[in-house]
């Protein structure tokens, strides 16, 4: 909770940063970049800094953050902040990393601000870092708990054992733990950070859910490969996985972390939306539910170009079959045929008005942002209440910190 002192400090001068709140946060990375470059080296990626992605997550959640101690101390951003720290510790982020962001951050909202960065405005701000930084701080002590590792012992060796081409764009690994420290079992929902060996001696993280449970020794992840604008591969890290790992090769990966998810305890009905690529931690949690014999109602919403991009549909149809209260419908903006065993298939794109959704569900979303925002506002307009809509974003969560 902010002081007395710096509430109305902060109130007075929140709107001035929060119009600057941009242009801050792509100061403080270069000033954070130029001092310690060995951050690009395994923690950051470098592909969000140059879409400038990480720099508007980094600036909205700041804003969000501070903007919730002003109007709503009692009640903060909780989604978001689980959110920053399951990817903090996905990364292996060590409380004394706040430090050096706090050192480079104060500066740059100064630089940019100039002048109206008084004492009293500094410190408020200062203030408000810190209320963040212990905040999340506490949440990351818990999940590095909750996971029995520390953030040293993160990282672990994996080989790959399978690599399974699903569609032209999409691909599935298989590895298998070849280190002897304790692996605890992934929780449905979750994902993992990789640290993909880049040509010039770094590495680059990246995140992936865990699109199948866990298979004793061995864990699935799956990896769409990243096209610019040109339609030509401009992502780095993908576009290695994709063509340069091999079977038998050696990856550094985190321990599963994520706050999606699923609560299969709660005896509620479970609906999964997905478009795209978004449907690997559905795969995922639906790969769980199949393998503990689930009765419980379920039902799969998929949007995609076609069945033929539909990546990980093998491994689904099995699951749906094997559930005995599934049902399975897809949207396609290429037709309306489907191989699969689904109720319906429609042509277009994904109208919640064409199925008949279960009473007292609970929502999985995941898909490209504007998919998901298009959901989540039918769903709500349907009288769902909002506590009971989960969603997964990849990459830096540009709509909790809008």
């Amino acid at each position: 909770m902010l002081s007395d002192k710096s509430r109305p400090v902060i109130q007075a001068t929140l709107p001035a940063v929060g119009a600057h709140i941009q242009e801050i946060a792509q100061c403080f990375y270069r000033k954070l970049f130029s001092a310690h470059p060995e951050l690009l080296d395994g923690t950051f990626n470098r592909g969000n800094q140059a879409d400038g992605t990480q720099q508007q997550a980094l600036a909205g959640s700041v804003a969000a953050f501070a903007t919730s101690l002003v109007n709503t101390p009692d009640q903060l951003p909780e989604s978001l902040l689980s959110r920053i720290a399951h990817k903090h510790t996905s990364l292996g982020i060590k409380p004394e990393q706040y430090q050096v962001v706090h050192e480079n951050l104060m500066p740059a909202i100064a630089e940019v601000l100039g002048d109206a960065v008084t004492p009293d405005v500094a410190a408020a701000w200062d203030e408000v870092y810190w209320l963040m930084a212990y905040t999340l701080t506490h949440v990351e002590r818990g999940l590095y708990g909750a996971r029995g590792v520390r953030p040293q012992t993160v990282w672990r060796q994996w080989e790959v054992e399978k690599k399974i081409h699903e569609t032209d764009d999409v691909v599935t690994f298989v590895v298998k733990r070849i280190e002897d420290h304790l692996v605890k079992p992934s929780l449905p929902g979750q994902y993992i950070s990789v640290q993909v060996p880049l040509p010039d001696g770094t590495r680059q993280p990246r995140q992936y859910s865990l699109s199948r449970a866990d298979q004793g020794e061995s864990r699935q992840f799956t990896v769409k490969r990243v096209y610019g604008a040109a339609g030509k591969p401009d992502g780095e890290a993908s576009t290695l996985l994709h063509t340069s790992v091999r079977v038998g090769d050696v990856l550094s990966i985190s321990v599963p972390f994520g706050p999606l998810v699923l609560d299969d305890y709660s005896g509620r009905p479970m609906v999964f939306i997905s478009a795209g690529i978004g449907i690997t931690p559905m795969a995922g949690m639906l790969s769980h539910l199949a393998t503990v014999r689930s009765h419980l109602p379920i039902m799969l919403l998929h949007a995609d170009h076609n069945e033929s991009a539909f990546a990980l549909r093998s491994q689904i149809r099995d699951d749906i079959v094997a559930l005995a209260k599934a049902s399975f419908y897809v949207w396609y903006e290429q037709g309306a045929e489907s191989q699969l065993p689904v109720q319906g298939v429609f042509a277009g794109r994904m109208d919640l008005s064409q199925v008949r959704l279960p009473d007292d569900a609970l929502y999985h979303l995941c898909g490209p942002v504007p998919f998901m925002h298009g959901i989540r506002s039918a769903l709500i307009g349907l009288g769902i209440p909002p506590r009971d809509i989960q969603y997964e974003m990849f990459g830096p969560d540009l709509w909790q910190a809008d």
